[in-house]
């Protein structure tokens, strides 16, 4: 527990919840919550000022300060907003029921309850499926999408008596089992040893009832109908350490794009945020209000 509080001292030091807070100066920090459609509390951060947001969506049993890399970098050009999803971080964890749909739901009502437009949804792995069924919520205000290593293979899908069998270690010892499953399926021989133990001992404290439901809906969900809807511009930034099936998304998705940082593992964004940043910033550049403007 004392690993994962000092892997969020320098992001929560001076946090306040119960609303709207702010610092000073040209780095402003506003953190609040705003009530999910079923009553639970979801925290948001907002840093920078600009016409274009970017909302950065974690992925499973993380919270917001996994994106800490990309708010240094985009925040003094757009404004950032990162947020926890249900169960995770500072929000709530009185949901009865773990889906899709209800995170989708998370990220509309920061959305909406900030009154943000010409906003690109940013998601890492779970967090990817989340943007691209929260477009479907609020067509009106979102402009791009940026899956970060997720939707490597649309249609794949997972049977449920499958979903039991990986999910059984989970049941049994919650900490041990994560700690191994991030190990062994989210870097590569090459990912800083220190980082491997950071991300998986604070993962792996999560509570335990969260992320096996959270993880079963992952299994058991397809982002199809969501995919197939989406009427904005998509572009994963995935790792190379699995196989993008770029083919099969465009069954579903002609407009599908994908583009690769090679060489690290599921968090590309953490080990190698200069690469993750350079091609989210082409990415911008290339929407149509022009994205941050910044150079590529």
């Amino acid at each position: 527990m004392q690993r994962r509080l000092a892997f969020r001292l320098v992001i929560w030091l001076g946090w306040a919840m119960g609303g709207p807070t702010a610092g000073a100066g040209a780095t402003d920090v506003v953190t609040g919550t705003v009530p999910a459609p079923d009553g639970v509390a979801i925290a948001y951060t907002v840093r920078g000022e600009g016409a274009t947001t970017l909302v950065f969506v974690h992925g499973w049993c993380c919270d917001q300060t996994y994106w800490d890399h990309q708010v240094r970098h985009f925040c003094p050009r757009c404004r950032v907003v990162t947020l926890d999803l249900a169960g995770h971080g500072r929000s709530g964890q009185e949901r009865s029921v773990y889906t899709m749909a209800a995170f989708a739901q998370d990220v509309a009502a920061v959305v909406t309850g900030l009154e943000l437009r010409q906003v690109v949804l940013v998601g890492h792995s779970l967090g990817g499926l989340v943007i691209v069924e929260a477009a479907r919520l609020m067509p009106d205000r979102i402009i791009g999408l940026v899956p970060a290593d997720s939707l490597q293979n649309v249609e794949r899908r997972v049977a449920p008596e499958q979903a039991a069998i990986y999910l059984r270690p989970l049941e049994t010892d919650f900490a041990q089992s994560a700690q191994a499953f991030v190990r062994q399926n989210m870097f590569v021989p090459a990912s800083d040893s220190a980082l491997v133990d950071r991300i998986a001992a604070d993962m792996a404290q999560g509570p335990p009832e969260v992320g096996r439901a959270v993880l079963r809906e992952v299994f058991l969900y397809s982002v199809l109908p969501a995919l197939a809807a989406v009427r904005v511009p998509l572009r994963c930034i995935n790792s190379d350490r699995y196989p993008t099936d770029v083919a099969a998304a465009r069954r579903h998705l002609p407009t599908f794009d994908a583009v690769l940082t090679p060489g690290v593992g599921h968090f590309n964004m953490i080990e190698d945020p200069v690469a993750f940043n350079r091609l989210l910033e082409n990415f911008l550049g290339e929407l149509p209000a022009g994205g941050t403007g910044g150079d590529r």
